[in-house]
């Protein structure tokens, strides 16, 4: 268990499994657009570490760009997103794929895909390091999943809860009874 400034976590998900699922969306990835160019894009903030390693695992002729948009405040998405960043390489004609950490509600990738349509790229796609059927409200479900979890709050590789634990390796998700009891343990991990 660790405790992110005044929430209690269990690790959910450990990085080799973590890094395994990114091994395999990188394969689907490879063969869906072998021999084609492609621009991948990041979301921001949470998206850093999937991408990172995602494209250690990629073997196409390819580019990355990022952009960072906002939807999620605590523990829940405000259901507003905000740009932020936006894009800075031209897309028309391309291949695009969207990296996401996390799809929930989808309304921010309904944002970010409207967006990019604008631009005329040949074809649009979205690779989710996870994704929440249960909580999905969106148009556009992402066509590459690696998990595909229930509606709970995760954090780490890249998520964050108030901006914390995004440097985690492993995932963890909240754990609402000991958030409710308080539980102070020996094997807690505090990040403050």
């Amino acid at each position: 268990m660790i405790k992110i400034n005044d929430k209690y976590f269990d690790t959910f998900i450990d990085k080799n499994r973590i890094l395994s699922e990114v091994a395999q969306l990188a394969t689907f990835l490879n063969s869906d657009y072998k021999s084609q160019e492609v621009i991948f894009i990041s979301v921001l903030n949470g998206s850093f570490m999937f991408t990172s390693d995602l494209m250690k695992n990629i073997d196409l002729d390819c580019e990355v760009s990022f952009i960072k948009v906002k939807s999620y405040s605590g523990t829940s998405s405000t259901g507003d997103v905000n740009e932020i960043i936006g894009l800075t390489s031209s897309i028309t004609n391309k291949h695009v794929v969207i990296l996401e950490d996390i799809v929930d509600s989808g309304l921010t990738l309904d944002k970010i895909k409207k967006l990019i349509t604008k631009e005329n790229p040949k074809s649009l796609k979205t690779c989710a390091l996870m994704f929440k059927p249960e909580a999905f409200k969106g148009e556009f479900k992402p066509e590459y999943i690696g998990f595909s979890i229930a509606n709970e709050f995760v954090v780490g590789f890249g998520m964050d809860y108030n901006e914390k634990g995004r440097n985690l390796e492993d995932i963890y998700l909240l754990n609402k009874e000991a958030n409710q009891v308080k539980t102070k343990s020996p094997s807690l991990v505090e990040i403050n």
